[in-house]
């Protein structure tokens, strides 16, 4: 499985090679870096309503905020809003760790994926906050550095939560500031698991 976040180092990563190869999870706006994802996740409605619920999109969406799922069908994924770590207990239900991209590694580990490939997890602003550049959208916001910090621990905290589960994350973003993952190039991480 692998899991497309907003990080600058998205834009040339070379998602591409990811087509028909393994399944794809695509946060957000990187449906347009990958429009054949298998699934899109958006936490919050502001999102879903500036590409009004994505209307061609033929995979699957997952959302947060229940007026995604009611307005544009989006299955319905709860968020323990002050969880740092990931939870288990019951499929759907994340911990928030602050972020989508959080939410949908919690998910696809749920889901039972045992190797997990992160493209775009950068969780800084040296190069911009987004491979797009900032969230302009009505009620959209855009990171800061306390943001990076508490997602930086969350997704620390995930990387041993996961490792003692034996899934296999391999970080893909080359300037990601999050520690603790496993660390490769997109095409090495494929040719690793014969993909």
């Amino acid at each position: 499985m692998a899991i497309i976040a907003s990080g600058p180092s998205a834009r040339s990563a070379g998602v591409g090679e990811l087509k028909s190869r393994i399944p794809v999870v695509a946060i957000k706006r990187n449906v347009e870096l990958a429009p054949w994802a298998d699934a899109v996740y958006g936490c919050d409605f502001p999102w879903w309503r500036s590409v009004q619920g994505l209307p061609a999109y033929p995979g699957r969406k997952w959302a947060h905020d229940q007026r995604a799922c009611d307005r544009y069908g989006a299955r319905k994924v709860k968020v323990a809003i002050d969880a740092n770590a990931l939870m288990f207990d019951e499929t759907g239900h994340v911990g928030s760790g602050g972020n989508s991209g959080f939410h949908a590694l919690n998910l696809v580990a749920q889901l039972g994926a045992d190797r997990i490939l992160l493209v775009g997890f950068d969780v800084h602003d040296r190069a911009g906050v987004h491979w797009y550049g900032r969230n302009t959208a009505l009620g959209m916001s855009n990171p800061m550095e306390s943001n990076f910090r508490r997602w930086r621990g969350a997704f620390e905290t995930a990387a041993r939560q996961l490792s003692e589960r034996g899934v296999q994350v391999i970080n893909a973003s080359p300037i990601s500031d999050i520690k603790g993952f496993e660390r490769a190039d997109l095409g090495e991480a494929l040719g690793a698991w014969g993909l």
